[in-house]
């Protein structure tokens, strides 16, 4: 019997989210899902290395000890279904062990696990594969650390059909956790693609924690005394596919319309082709209403058929790296600091060419306090106090240790003020990449297994996906004089990497202000804005998308992360800041707007 309304929790938005998250959310008292995302492309690899060396690892630990441990008699008494990808490389080992604390504790709870996402078995078909986004070819097959497809929300719900309490997957895209859920309850089918794709926006929302409760929100201020107890996510979501975001009551945070829209684009490319498995969704014409103190409704997002392949990720390992934060202060501390980071690199490869190695694939200095993460728009005089990070990449961990070295022998040879707080010296750390590829859905098979009953969820062929029409944005003119206004008053931001790519969110807090940041912010603007971090000779370095139901753009930056993720040297390798560096730029509005701004 379907339902008319469920309500989802998001529990976890990364493996180390917060322990209260869990317990948290079930003193809500009237959930019927709780829902975990823990993987990320890094976390695959790290993953994959845990199984390499023992069979029973893999998957996230904490799940079955902190989430699950403390709580499962409470999920069992509330009657509250679990959902979580925390199978990680491998998902059978996770559901053993949440069986075996379902023994422990004496319950009757089933444990359904969806696998086939797993496709290392298969990676020597995959060599004459071009990267999707660069075009580059396939790592040497022996540097693959793990390669898996992103699957969908069907075997989920499926699972859930069959009397699954609780549902472990391994790699599933990260809102499919909260999709399966909806498809269970209210029986959506494979081509209902609006449906699916207001679904999969809410577990887009929930995926991120905190993040959609004031984590990371531009307006921080507003919240910041009570971040330390913020309410994790919940999602009332209706059969007919609308739903409200809010928060357990007398949890810290908010949930405003600023809050859930910037995680709404937060981590996506083109607005009106985010691809699911299940749909291609359209977020262009979402609208969002505060209905109540921490209470947000959602409307709007459509979906054009589904994408006919899955989107993989292989991470391979690509040499090492490693380096160091010191402090370096007094007069000219920005001067010194370079000198220093200057003297440790000629040192370490004068070093590293008398042992035989080859010369270092890369450095990076970044001196921290000198505005140096705004480029050309940096305001910094002079300092004097700086934090300045040397790092490096080699081909070999012994290059990585000659520059750590050498970096340390160096502090007693640096000009004065060089200090630093480190229990130890750093260690080489392996470089992991991602390889992105597209897989045909019909050549990957899926099951579910709940307890001893296995079943096949393999995909179907559907409609292909097709692309709206891009959205014509408003333009405006006065005759008036202009006046320079601080985007930050305009509009709130949010930022996040994709691989090497990064995004930035810019909402209008008034849909009058749009036709002035879209006359501000072009694609040349950002692009030059971000020219210090872009890689040079790209056709396309940025775009720009208009989504006008939330009065927002999507500034999407290619190649701009120095590799992204543990392969970049970078301080900021996912671009989680660079939407507060736009925001600080002033951009030119009407003089009577500019006074009906506070």
């Amino acid at each position: 019997m379907t339902q008319s309304s469920i309500r989802i929790g998001g529990a976890s938005g990364f493996w180390g989210d917060a322990a209260l998250a869990t317990p948290q959310l079930l003193a809500d008292g009237e959930l019927d899902y709780i829902v975990y995302d823990y993987l990320a492309e890094i976390t695959m690899s790290i993953m994959a290395r845990a199984r390499a060396a023992d069979s029973s690892k893999g998957y996230a630990t904490d799940f079955v000890t902190a989430a699950l441990g403390r709580n499962l008699s409470s999920i069992a008494e509330q009657g509250v279904k679990i959902i979580a990808n925390a199978g990680g490389v491998n998902p059978e080992a996770c559901a053993d062990a949440v069986r075996a604390l379902i023994r422990e504790l004496n319950l009757d709870l089933k444990v359904g696990v969806v696998s086939g996402d797993d496709l290392m078995h298969r990676v020597g078909e995959f060599s004459q594969a071009r990267e999707m986004f660069s075009g580059a070819g396939f790592p040497p097959v022996d540097n693959i650390a793990s390669i898996n497809a992103y699957l969908g929300a069907f075997p989920i719900a499926n699972a859930l059909d069959r009397g699954a309490d609780i549902v472990i997957t391994g790699r599933c895209v990260d809102s499919a956790v909260t999709l399966g859920a909806c498809i269970h309850a209210f029986d959506w089918g494979r081509e209902d693609f609006d449906l699916l794709a207001q679904g999969g926006l809410a577990g887009h929302i929930l995926e991120c924690g905190t993040q959609a409760t004031g984590g990371n929100y531009t307006d921080w201020e507003s919240v910041v005394d009570s971040l330390g107890t913020a309410g994790y996510p919940i999602a009332t979501i209706s059969d007919n596919g609308s739903f409200e975001i809010g928060k357990p009551d007398g949890t810290g945070g908010a949930v405003t319309v600023g809050t859930v829209t910037e995680q709404m684009l937060y981590e996506i490319g083109d607005p009106q082709a985010y691809l699911l498995p299940d749909v291609a969704c359209d977020f262009s014409e979402v609208a969002l209403e505060q209905i109540a103190e921490n209470r947000v409704r959602v409307t709007g997002a459509r979906g054009h058929g589904a994408p006919d392949s899955y989107k993989a990720s292989a991470t391979w390992a690509d040499g090492f790296r490693g380096g160091h934060v010191w402090t370096m202060y007094g007069r000219d501390a920005a001067t010194k600091a370079q000198r220093f980071a200057d003297s440790v690199f000629t040192r370490a490869e004068h070093i590293a060419k008398l042992a035989g190695l080859e010369p270092f694939l890369e450095t990076s200095c970044e001196i921290i306090g000198t505005e140096t993460h705004f480029g050309a728009a940096g305001k910094a005089g002079e300092v004097r106090e700086v934090d300045v990070k040397i790092a490096a990449r080699h081909a070999s961990p012994k290059g990585i240790g000659i520059l750590l070295k050498e970096m340390t022998g160096l502090a007693l040879t640096a000009p004065p003020g060089l200090c630093g707080f480190a229990g130890a010296r750093a260690k080489p750390s392996p470089v992991v990449r991602l390889f992105s590829l597209l897989v045909p859905k019909t050549s990957v098979t899926i099951e579910t297994a709940v307890e001893s009953d296995t079943a096949s969820c393999s995909d179907i062929t559907l409609p292909e996906a097709n692309h709206p029409e891009p959205h014509a944005i408003p333009t405006d003119s006065s005759d008036e004089p202009m006046v320079q206004v601080p985007l930050e008053k305009l509009a709130w931001g949010r930022s996040g990497d994709k691989g090497n790519k990064a995004n930035i969110g810019i909402i209008a807090r008034d849909p009058e202000y749009v036709p002035w940041i879209a006359a501000a912010l072009t694609k040349a603007h950002v692009a030059n804005y971000f020219a210090h971090f872009l890689a040079k000779g790209q056709d396309r370095p940025v775009e720009r998308f208009y989504l006008p139901g939330s009065n927002a753009f999507n500034f999407l930056l290619h190649d701009v992360l120095g590799g992204g993720g543990i392969a970049s040297l970078r301080v900021d390798s996912q671009g989680k800041g660079y939407a507060q560096l736009l925001l600080t730029e002033s951009i030119p509005v009407p003089a009577s707007l500019a006074d009906t701004i506070n």
